[in-house]
This record gives structure tokens, C-alpha cells and sequence, in this order.
């Protein structure tokens, strides 16, 4: 039987309802934060105490409530956790073949300096990820490529969280754009314009923001020319490409012209001292004393090359569309026990509108089979034969149970907390704000990426809600619609499912709380920046911000 959500279900109060319903994410974060829970746990109990609640404050059935929770679980199995699986796998690959210590002399020989390491690997190669694939790809590969070079697996794990907030809302060839412009009618070019005139300024932040959390101030200031002329070049690229060319391809564009620039910048400059981990102090002069042919170093990094090459064509709307009319997926039109049976309500949309529900099995065109392929190639590259490959490929999946475990109950409390209505209860409470709204709109769009994971969801959870409120208080929707979005890029560091990839991809599993306690700190004072920014843009300076000139 069908069910209408209703946002202000107990006593007609919206905050009342929202503090209640509540209680799951601040469960989440106690026990992640303070409670020290081993993730799997904590998300499995956050998920259970949602449903509880959901159940016991909207009314909702429990059929429905399950059949939502299994329908965001199985997202969380694919492709979340299939991204993750086959990016691990590549990984394994290559330290299976003995490839790694090569791919550490090569990056090692454009610098030792560990600053200089994670600008390139965590910020540059991190950022190209995110645009060809993101859905966790970043983390998994980059973190691992940092732990590989000598980084302590924790430090590796929160630097490539912090630093992928640059590129997130372009990431997946403009995902996160395309499904604002879709469920507001704006159209994405004119977003795209927006967080063009946004981001950029974080862009230029974010590198030297890693090496002052690697190394202190003082240890900054060594740097700080190749930390400016990566994250300056990254941003003016950034800008450029989403103002001219649209949604598409800012992170591609930006990565490499970041990572060219920073390349060539550290062939005539070199920092003054070469910085390196404390536990690192006498090791050096070996690491330096490797050098490896030309050879040797194509054929290490040819799996990532690879990689490079299928992701990007993977990601380009004409193979999906191509793989679409070939029939490479299954299509689950619709969800049983959920699809047709949730409708939405005011204020959120103007009558009662089914939400629907419909699963896509992409098996070929996914992320993750292009990764998946690119290790299949790579065995062969390599010279790892096929019966090394799949032992290296169950020892991969044995490695990730508990982290897989967790990745799917992040996933089905996420997509329980929108079919319930959850989400859209904190988003009207934020919403109800007035002329602090434009301060308040990046904290929603971090809220919803902190709750769903994905900068993509977030936009289309509250994009239309962002537009709106913007034009019941007279402010341009484009512009909180843009910072629902580069509000979210900030909250992918924390969110429990950016988190669980990373404890996974980093043999981290059971140690998630403390990456939680690492980026939070972070994740809230970059929030700050782009909240001040916001509301300048609002109020002091709105002429920055592209306006709509046709309607949907």
C-alpha cells in the first residue's frame, strides 16, 4: 500500500522531527569518533537503530523501510564496493609482480621529499581519478600508491581524503553537475559557470593546506612555490574549463595541467631540505641510490596507464550510451516492495510525486570492470600468470570482507534515510533559516554527502531545495544550488562510506573511527571557508555568479 512521507511528523514540528530523527548520525559519529566501534559495526548499528526510527517517528512501513535498506545495500555492493575490490586487486597485482618498488624509485626520482610526494600522487594523479571514475577509485589507488612510496597507511588514507576535495564536484566525467541541472532545470552549463567561480579558490588552498598538516608551517614554507604552482594551475584550469567548456572535463583538464606544471616547475627548483617522516631518518640514501631504466619504468606504471586509458573511456557518456544499446546491463525497472509505493510531499514538491526506484546492473559499463579489465591486462604485462592472479584476487576479497560489510550498511542507511524522508527533514530545517540560508546551503549539501556519500546524491537529494528557498529570500538560485555542491565536496572526507573505502583500500579495516578523527577537524574548517565565501558571494559580491538567462 502506498505511503506519503511526511517531514514534520511529530507534532507538526520540523525541528522536533529532525532532532529525533537524528539520532542515527549522531549515533554514527559517537561511535566512530569517540566509541573508537570498528566500522562494520558501527554501520550495521547505525543502520538497524534507522530503520527502528523511521519505523517508529514517520510511520513508515517496515516492508518498504527493508526493501530501501536492501536497495541502498545493494548499491554499496555495486559499484561502490566493486570499485574498491578491483582497484585493491590492481594494487595486489602489482606488488605481486615486484612492479612497486620501481613505481616508488620513478616517483622518487622527480622528488624524495614526501611534500612533494603526496602533491603529486594524492592531489595531481588523485584529481584525474575523481574526473575519470570517482566513487572511491581515487582513494583506493592514490592512498595505495602513497603506502606503497612509505607513508604510515593512516596518514596515506587522510591525506588523499582531504586532497580529493578539490575535484569531487566534477568528478565521474561531471556527475554530481549533470544531476543538479536535471532536478532543477537549470541546465548544467550554468552550474558548471558557478562552482567554476567557487572551487577554484579552494583548489588553491588544498595543496598547501596537505603539506602545513604533513610538516607544520615551518615545513610549509619550504614548499610552498611547488604547493602554489600545483594548486594555482589546477584552479586557473578549473576555472577555465568550467566556464568555457561546462561540466565534463574540469578534473581531467585540471589534474594534468596541474601535474605537467608541477613536473616541470621541480625540474629547476628543488626544496631546501628534503623532507621526509621521522621514522624515516637514515633510510634516504638508499631510496635515492635506486635508479631504474626507462624500460623498467613504462612497464611498472603501465597498469595505472592502462587504468588511465580505460577509465577515461568508461566515464565518456558515448560508451555508456554505447554499452546501453548493446544491452550490457540488467535492468531492475522496478524496485520490489519500494517502487510506486513512496510518494513525496510538500513543501519538498508541489503534490504528492512518486519517488521511484529502479536498479541498473551495469555489469560492463561500471567503473570498476574497466579497473577490472585493466588488471586482466596488466597480468599479462606483468608476467603474473593467470592462477597467481586469481590467488592474489581471493586474497584481495579476504581483505575486504569487513570493509564491503560496512560499505553496504553505510549504503542502505543512506538510501533509507531518503525513501524514509529523513533527509529531507534536516534539509527543511536548514531551509527555514531565511537571509542565514546562504551561509547555511553549503552546510546542507555537506550534510547530504556526509549522509549519502556521494556529491552526485547530494545534488540530486536537495538541489531543487537549494533552488527554491534561494528564490523565496530573493537570493540567486544558481548560487546555492553551486554551493549545495561545493559544500558537499568537503563532507566526502567524512562521510562513512569515503571513509570505509579508504580504511579498506588502506588495510585499515576496524580502524575507521581514527580516519574519522583525523579528517573531521579538516572537513569542518574547510566547511567554515566555504560558507564565508558563500555569503559574500550572496551579499557583498553576487555579480561573481552567472545568473539564469532561460527558464527550465
Amino acid at each position: 500500500m502506498p505511503w506519503t512521507q511526511n517531514y514534520s511528523a511529530l507534532g507538526g514540528s520540523i525541528a522536533l522531527t529532525a532532532l529525533v530523527v537524528s539520532i542515527p548520525i549522531f549515533f554514527l559519529l559517537w561511535a566512530l569518533a569517540i566509541k573508537r566501534m570498528k566500522g562494520h559495526i558501527a554501520g550495521m548499528s547505525t543502520l538497524l537503530i534507522t530503520l527502528v526510527i523511521v519505523v517508529l517517528v514517520y510511520k513508515m512501513p517496515i516492508s518498504i523501510a527493508l526493501s530501501a535498506s536492501l536497495y541502498g545495500i545493494l548499491y554499496g555492493l555495486w559499484p561502490i564496493s566493486w570499485i574498491v575490490v578491483t582497484a585493491v586487486f590492481l594494487y595486489n597485482l602489482t606488488v605481486e609482480a615486484g612492479q612497486f618498488d620501481v613505481i616508488k624509485g620513478s616517483i622518487s626520482s622527480i622528488s624524495n621529499d614526501r611534500r612533494i610526494q603526496a602533491l603529486l600522487v594524492a592531489f595531481c594523479f588523485g584529481a584525474f581519478l575523481e574526473g575519470a571514475a570517482g566513487f572511491g577509485a581515487p582513494v583506493a589507488i592514490s592512498a595505495s600508491i602513497l603506502i606503497g612510496l612509505g607513508f604510515n597507511p593512516l596518514y596515506a588514507a587522510g591525506l588523499c581524503l582531504i586532497a580529493n576535495t578539490a575535484p569531487v564536484a566534477f568528478g565521474a566525467i561531471g556527475a554530481p553537475i549533470i544531476a543538479a541541472g536535471a532536478v532543477t532545470g537549470m541546465g548544467d552549463f550554468v552550474i558548471s559557470q558557478a562552482i567554476g567561480r567557487q572551487l577554484p579558490f579552494l583548489s588553491v588552498i588544498i595543496p598547501i593546506y596537505l603539506v602545513v598538516l604533513m610538516s607544520g608551517w615551518k615545513g610549509a614554507k619550504e614548499v610552498l612555490p611547488a604547493a602554489l604552482v600545483a594548486g594555482i594551475a589546477f584552479a586557473v584550469a578549473q576555472w577555465w574549463s568550467s566556464n568555457h567548456l561546462g561540466a565534463y572535463l574540469p578534473d581531467i583538464i585540471s589534474s594534468l595541467f596541474s601535474l605537467i606544471a608541477l613536473t616541470l616547475f621541480l625540474r629547476v627548483w628543488k626544496p631546501k631540505n628534503n623532507w621526509r617522516f621521522p621514522h624515516e631518518e637514515g633510510k634516504e640514501d638508499n631510496v635515492v641510490a635506486q635508479r631504474f631504466t626507462a624500460g623498467q619504468i613504462i612497464k611498472a606504471w603501465s597498469p595505472f596507464a592502462i587504468l588511465t586509458v580505460l577509465v577515461g573511456i568508461w566515464g565518456t557518456p558515448g560508451f555508456k550510451t554505447w554499452a546501453t544499446n548493446a544491452g550490457l546491463y540488467v535492468n531492475i525497472a522496478h524496485w520490489p516492495g519500494l517502487d510506486g509505493l513512496v510518494y513525496k510531499a510538500a513543501p519538498i514538491v508541489a503534490k504528492p510525486t512518486v519517488y521511484a526506484a529502479a536498479y541498473k546492473w551495469d555489469w560492463f559499463s561500471a567503473a570498476g570492470t574497466a579497473i577490472l579489465i585493466s588488471a586482466i591486462i596488466s597480468m599479462f604485462i606483468l608476467g603474473v600468470s593467470p592462477g597467481r592472479a586469481w590467488k592474489v584476487f581471493v586474497k584481495t576479497l579476504k581483505q575486504l570482507t569487513f570493509a564491503i560489510i560496512n560499505i553496504a550498511s553505510v549504503l542502505g542507511f543512506a538510501y533509507l534515510a531518503n525513501y524514509s524522508g529523513l533527509s529531507y527533514t534536516l534539509g527543511l530545517l536548514f531551509a527555514s533559516t531565511g537571509s542565514l540560508f546562504p551561509f547555511l546551503s553549503p552546510v546542507l549539501g555537506w550534510l547530504a554527502v556526509f549522509l549519502t556519500g556521494s556529491d552526485t546524491s547530494a545534488n540530486a537529494l536537495f538541489g531543487k531545495l537549494q533552488q527554491v528557498t534561494a528564490e523565496q529570500i530573493g537570493v540567486n538560485p544558481v548560487l546555492t544550488v553551486a554551493a549545495n555542491s561545493s559544500g558537499g565536496v568537503v563532507g566526502k572526507m567524512i562521510s562513512p562510506q569515503s571513509i570505509a573505502v579508504a580504511a579498506a583500500a588502506t588495510s585499515l579495516v576496524g580502524r575507521e573511527s581514527e580516519l574519522l578523527r583525523f579528517t573531521l577537524k579538516h572537513s569542518l574548517i574547510l566547511l567554515l571557508v566555504i560558507c564565508i565565501m558563500i555569503t559574500l558571494q550572496a551579499y557583498v559580491v553576487p555579480g561573481m555568479i552567472p545568473v539564469i538567462t532561460a527558464g527550465p
